[in-house]
């Protein structure tokens, strides 16, 4: 395959240009480094089979030179962070929502057969329904959410429209190595342990007793494995009778949960790092966490149902939270310390 990469120098967007790169596909890999490292990339460039295009996709030109040629988009790039959003709702909107639609339209123009785009889970929003299946959600509780909903809508539409396969994979708190630890709004692994092997308490927000579907980003790789490679005639059949199985009236659309289909507290979570992470240094059993108040714009419990990333894609996540949380401590002691 020939495949374009948007936010190939970012923590998924890396770890998926390694694997096409490591089985021979060639990658094109997009990022304007905003939250992206080119460290994370740095082992690649050269390689006959990467090429890197620093650019931003906000510019439909750069989008356009970015996938030329290619058969298969995994667009990723987008500004994350629910804090972040309703800090500077117009940064969030132009990178997710426009940038998203210059994507599509470059994509259109230049023939691409498929494009798989990161979805979010925040775009159940405030439904209370565990575990949380595709085609029920509730209203968005940020512009981040809401900018992510839009992105499933115009897919649709370009699908609808123009005939271009969209696949969106709605993603559940993905974690793992290269997350980045530092900055206002670095997810919440990473910057725990961080805080723990220098030793600082973490903060946890509320009570501790939110919930997490937490993923490994291995999972989240073969999940972008199989929406690229899967065979048209294979998925749309798998559709159609998964879809046998919807209650009248349900959207039947191709966007699917990624995740575990687990649940893990924030305190459950804080005791897990501590508890990996004092393997290498005891000290770090004793560092008890400060509790906050909650943050806005935050979900309660969050837990995928994953049945339908199964039954379509033939999706089969090979990590559970606690193995994701030891390989991932292990990655950060190693890089951090």
């Amino acid at each position: 395959m020939k495949l374009t990469i948007t936010g190939g120098a970012g923590f998924i967007g890396s770890n998926l240009c390694d694997f096409f790169v490591g089985q021979g596909d060639n990658v094109t890999c997009l990022d304007n480094l905003s939250t992206g490292f080119k460290h994370n990339i740095e082992h690649l460039i050269g390689r006959p089979n990467f090429k890197f295009i620093e650019g931003d996709i906000r510019d439909l030109d750069t989008c356009r030179q970015a996938v030329e040629g290619s058969n298969v988009v995994l667009h990723e790039a987008a500004l994350g962070s629910v804090p972040r959003s309703i800090n500077n709702p117009i940064n969030t909107n132009a990178n997710n929502i426009d940038g998203f639609l210059n994507m599509l339209v470059a994509s259109r123009d230049a023939g691409v057969s498929r494009f798989v785009y990161a979805a979010s889970s925040s775009t159940y929003g405030d439904s209370q329904e565990l575990p949380k299946v595709e085609y029920r959600i509730g209203r968005p509780l940020s512009p981040y959410a809401i900018t992510k909903f839009v992105n499933e809508l115009y897919a649709q539409v370009f699908t609808q429209l123009y005939g271009l396969e969209t696949v969106g994979l709605r993603y559940f708190n993905v974690f793992g190595p290269r997350q980045d630890p530092n900055g206002a709004y670095a997810a919440v692994i990473p910057l725990w342990v961080k805080a723990l092997i220098h030793h600082d308490p973490p903060f946890i927000n509320g009570d501790g007793l939110y919930s997490r579907d937490f993923t490994y980003i291995a999972n989240v790789v073969q999940a972008n494995g199989l929406a690229a490679t899967i065979p048209s005639k294979t998925l749309h059949e798998n559709m159609e009778q998964y879809n046998k199985s919807l209650p009248l009236g349900a959207p039947r659309d191709y966007v699917f949960n990624v995740a575990f289909g687990g649940n893990t507290t924030l305190n459950a979570l804080y005791d897990c790092l501590r508890n990996n992470l004092s393997k290498f240094d005891p000290a770090i059993a004793n560092i008890k966490p400060i509790y906050r108040e909650n943050r806005a714009g935050d979900i309660p419990h969050s837990q995928a149902s994953i049945e339908k990333g199964k039954q379509v894609l033939g999706y089969n996540p090979k990590y559970d939270a606690q193995a994701g949380f030891a390989e991932a401590c292990e990655w950060y002691w190693n890089n951090l310390k």
